[in-house]
């Protein structure tokens, strides 16, 4: 039975359709300025007079007095909002990596605080396609040039900076949670009643210390009034490896599948293309990220490449116990990423 207070229909404006979105581009595209441009660039400067590593760069750090008024404001529109803002208009060709990348993670340290995207520690991360098998279980997908399928990652908010975009393809599709869990509850609730189950998702080998290899976390969690949303179909399904990982029964994979399906429902996702200096964020506790797959440049140097950033913001919503499984600690402000034994931080250009 699903629980009582789980409202009838979510109606806020992180329940969004995709043809909405698709109509109101000024709702989540946002131009920059020149003025804004020059003050990011000062910033940036400034902070590469220091010295210091990129991945040290902090609000204080990175001084955008015009511009930190906006960053406050996607702050609140991704935690409380429909949850996505792009900003256009970088000029990253003109740029070094170092920065561009200063400019991204200088952004990045006024909405919160990165964290970890991997065993290496990444706090900045390149999602390009670095000829990985994506069947291979120990393949993170981003890291091939296959259609990722609709997921989460583990932080709060996931920000893009497209450096280069692909030859065809490669476009970024998004997806409301709360919109799917309201097309379930019309039709077939009692598959949504499954996804507020725990399910077995792969760790993918990025397994912290006294844990394992799997997670056990359910798809969906209504906790303290907010619906939280936890998804990777494809390492849930390669979770059976494990011999004592819990059991996918047959209703779970009709639950998933479900799912899946109006996921990937053109009415219900909305797509857009990363253009070279698009910045794109996301909030990761609401909707659902997806990527086509593409055909990229021949030419190494115009070849997809992405950086990111996985952030913890602060004032953001409390997570269940259960996600302490994948964070860690779940404190606000200081949560999400991947920490494994060895694991330390840094901020690779490339």
């Amino acid at each position: 039975m699903l629980d009582p207070s789980l409202p009838e229909t979510f109606d806020g404006p992180s329940a969004w359709e995709g043809t909405w979105m698709r109509a109101n581009p000024q709702a989540w595209l946002v131009t920059l300025t020149t003025g804004q441009i020059t003050e990011l660039e000062g910033a940036a400067r400034h902070y590469l007079s220091l010295g210091r590593d990129i991945g040290e760069i902090t609000a204080e750090d990175f001084p955008v007095p015009e511009f930190a008024a906006h960053l406050s404001g996607l702050r609140e529109k991704l935690i409380a909002g429909i949850g996505v803002e792009v900003l256009r208009g970088l000029p990253v060709e003109t740029y070094s990596q170092e920065m561009a990348a200063a400019i991204f993670c200088g952004i990045g340290a006024h909405l919160g605080k990165a964290r970890s995207q991997n065993a290496q520690g990444h706090i900045l991360g390149h999602v390009r396609d670095l000829g990985a098998d994506p069947k291979d279980v120990a393949t993170r997908i981003y890291q091939t040039s296959a259609r990722q399928t609709f997921h989460t990652d583990s932080a709060d908010v996931v920000g893009l900076l497209c450096l280069q975009d692909a030859k065809e393809g490669g476009d970024s599709l998004l997806v409301s949670a709360e919109t799917i869990c309201n097309r379930m509850r019309r039709t077939r609730p009692d598959l949504l009643q499954l996804l507020f189950d725990p399910i077995a998702t792969d760790r993918r080998g990025e397994v912290p210390e006294g844990m394992k290899p799997w997670m056990e976390i359910p798809p969906l969690n209504w906790f303290a009034g907010k619906l939280t949303v936890f998804y990777q179909r494809q390492y849930i399904d390669s979770a059976q490896r494990f011999e004592d990982a819990m059991r996918l029964t047959d209703a779970h994979v009709e639950a998933l599948d479900m799912f899946d399906a109006l996921a990937d429902d053109p009415d219900l996702h909305v797509q857009m293309r990363l253009r070279p200096g698009d910045m794109q964020f996301v909030y990761n506790h609401a909707q659902l990220h997806d990527r086509t797959g593409f055909i990229d440049w021949p030419e190494r140097e115009k070849r997809r490449h992405l950086m990111r950033l996985w952030l913890s913001v602060p004032g953001d919503r409390p997570l269940p116990p259960c996600f302490a499984e994948r964070y860690g600690s779940i404190e606000i402000g200081d949560r999400g990423g991947i920490i494994t034994k060895g694991t330390r931080l840094c901020a690779p250009l490339d």
